[in-house]
């Protein structure tokens, strides 16, 4: 067996142990566990020892075996990212029902950010971006905004982590002009994408705060360069605004 078919298998005994804990209201032995997935107690054990290295599982007193609270975590932002989803939407389609371009909903990883939601426009020339699909922060507009909430520090971190790879003939490729652009757009609270990810298609972007005052996404205008207009920002603003209030944000 190659070592990507063995990885597949120790996956896949891992899923069938993290099932079985899940499927009994109590901790359960390791017995229990080796009897129900049909592994060899030695192999269950070893796959089980690392699990709790991990947080992913947890051992009693007794030796029995329950989920771990990581679960709570992941679960938690599960359930946030889609109440976000779910309050976005309609926010999104008015927007998009103004300005007659795709509006986007997206959220950060690391140092891309992750398009979670859209509401495309009824246009045969349009931009549309997928769901799940992802962009370096210095090229987009809501990424940028995100690095300027980050400070110059993280910045220069940033940039020396991603080398600020070119896209584009647009995109800030030097970490003078990123810095530049930070400082401009972290006092107008919002940024552009002029063509810096994608020739032709330019993009408007603000943040999204939860009720902490913490960045929890971004919301974002794309359309072909010719069509995108400055005179959308405050109409931007205002829906960005309206998000973060049904998130909990209260302006100071």
């Amino acid at each position: 067996m190659n070592d990507r078919n063995s990885s597949i298998q120790v996956i896949d005994r891992m899923a069938q142990l993290l099932e079985a804990i899940a499927a009994q209201p109590k901790p359960v032995s390791l017995k229990y566990l080796a009897a129900d997935t049909g592994l060899h107690p030695s192999t269950a054990f070893r796959i089980l020892a690392s699990l709790v290295q991990h947080g992913f599982v947890e051992r009693d007193d007794s030796g029995a075996y329950r989920l771990g609270a990581k679960w709570l975590q992941f679960g938690s932002r599960v359930r946030a990212r889609l109440d976000l989803r779910e309050e976005a939407l309609p926010i999104m389609e008015d927007l998009r029902n103004q300005v007659h371009e795709t509006v986007n909903l997206t959220v950060r990883e690391g140092d891309e950010v992750v398009y979670v939601e859209r509401a495309l426009v009824k246009r045969m020339m349009r931009v549309e971006q997928i769901i799940g699909s992802r962009a370096p922060l210095h090229v987009t507009a809501v990424g940028k905004l995100m690095l300027a909430e980050d400070g110059e520090a993280a910045c220069k971190a940033y940039a020396e982590r991603s080398k600020l790879k070119r896209f584009t003939t647009h995109t800030l490729t030097t970490l003078p002009a990123l810095l530049a652009e930070i400082r401009e757009i972290k006092n107008a609270g919002y940024a552009f994408d002029n063509e810096e990810a994608e020739l032709g298609v330019r993009c408007l972007g603000v943040l999204i705060r939860d009720a902490s005052g913490a960045v929890v996404a971004g919301l974002s205008i794309s359309a072909p360069q010719e069509r995108l207009q400055a005179a959308w920002v405050p109409l931007l603003q205002e829906a960005g605004l309206g998000l973060s209030k049904r998130l909990g944000y209260r302006a100071g």
